[in-house]
């Protein structure tokens, strides 16, 4: 399981991004976290052209599949959304990671048990 934000586990900053001059001055680690895809697609691509690692604020699967077929290292998403997404991102063999935001350490045993990839805690995203 992917765990990001914990203070125990060194991970990338995710940093929200609303232009490509705001992409240019994030750090070689941090990830950009783009959304809505409706509105970020171009800086997607932007980032897929010039190898930024990008994650993808979602709540519809139809965003989710987009975000996959745009090279997304990561899905951001809500627990019901994940829930419906997750199977389909095990299908079809995804290789984008989905990670639920989180606020509580102990949200992370329960979003476990849940099969999802992983766990994204609102601390890491500035």
């Amino acid at each position: 399981m992917i765990i990001i934000g914990h203070p125990w586990v060194k991970s990338s900053r995710f940093c929200k991004v609303f232009s490509i001059e705001d992409i240019e001055l994030t750090k070689a680690d941090d990830i950009v976290l783009l959304e809505p895809l409706v509105d970020s697609h171009k800086y997607a691509q932007h980032c897929k052209v010039n190898n930024i690692a990008f994650a993808v604020v979602v709540n519809t699967l139809d965003d989710a599949l987009f975000s996959n077929a745009m090279g997304a290292k990561y899905i951001v998403c809500q627990e019901d959304d994940a829930l419906m997404i997750q199977p389909i991102a095990q299908e079809y063999l995804f290789d984008t990671q989905l990670l639920v935001l989180i606020q509580t350490q102990k949200d992370i045993n329960k979003i476990a048990r849940r099969g999802i990839d992983g766990v994204i805690f609102s601390e890491a995203i500035c």
